[in-house]
């Protein structure tokens, strides 16, 4: 959350176009560093988005068991906020874009986003031991959110065959980059900082025995 709130400042400090989206579940809604953010956010008037996947689930903990104000949306204070359902493409596409427009123009704005988790938060984790499989079904038949498109899509004329053909595809798709993980070797150390610096920094690996290793950077690294 404070790394979302910090490029939003920079896209406000160098006059750029720009919002910044920074998301949380509700497990995370109760913490010191969501309000920090926010908190900053406000006082500068930044351009950010901050959205809560609202799960209802912070791990195993249900939201009523966790927040006093489980409405997540109104506990901004002097930054206002909307709630839409999440599992509903289009109503997330509408709210995001006003969303967009509103922090560009005014600053700061939270979204709540209804959602949920078919699984559990981990693999240790079986997602059944605090919530009913009754509820999980329900869930998944009557909110998942690609069987609530592919309807409206059918309903507006487009080919079942081909939204067969797509999913097959997708399917496919999923299934290749998997076998390709699977098959692929243990990266290198410089890896770890791949997507993170803008450059290779001058980093040390403290190793179990205490001593330290200079990881070896790609000649070729690129962010």
């Amino acid at each position: 959350i404070p790394l979302g709130a910090g490029l939003a400042f920079a896209h406000k400090y160098r006059k750029e176009p720009n919002v910044a989206i920074t998301m949380y579940g509700d497990g995370a809604a109760n913490q010191g560093q969501k309000y920090e953010a926010l908190n900053m956010a406000a006082l500068w008037n930044i351009p950010i988005i901050f959205v809560c996947e609202n799960n209802h689930y912070g791990m195993g903990t249900a939201e009523w068991r966790h927040a006093k104000n489980s409405s997540f949306y109104t506990r901004g204070d002097f930054v206002p906020g909307l709630k839409a359902d999440g599992m509903d493409v289009l109503a997330v596409k509408q709210v995001v874009s006003y969303a967009k427009k509103y922090a560009l123009e005014h600053g700061p704005i939270i979204l709540e986003l209804d959602t949920y988790r078919y699984h559990g938060h981990s693999m240790s984790d079986p997602g059944s031991t605090y919530r009913s499989r009754d509820e999980i079904n329900a869930m998944r038949t009557e909110r998942d959110p690609i069987e609530r498109v592919k309807k409206l899509l059918l309903a507006n004329g487009f080919d079942a065959a081909e939204l067969k053909k797509m999913d097959k595809e997708v399917k496919k798709e999923v299934d290749d980059a998997v076998e390709k993980a699977k098959a692929a070797p243990i990266p290198p150390d410089h890896w770890l900082w791949k997507n993170v610096y803008a450059a290779p920094a001058n980093t040390q690996l403290r190793k179990v025995d205490g001593g330290y290793n200079t990881p070896d950077y790609d000649p070729e690294y690129k962010n």
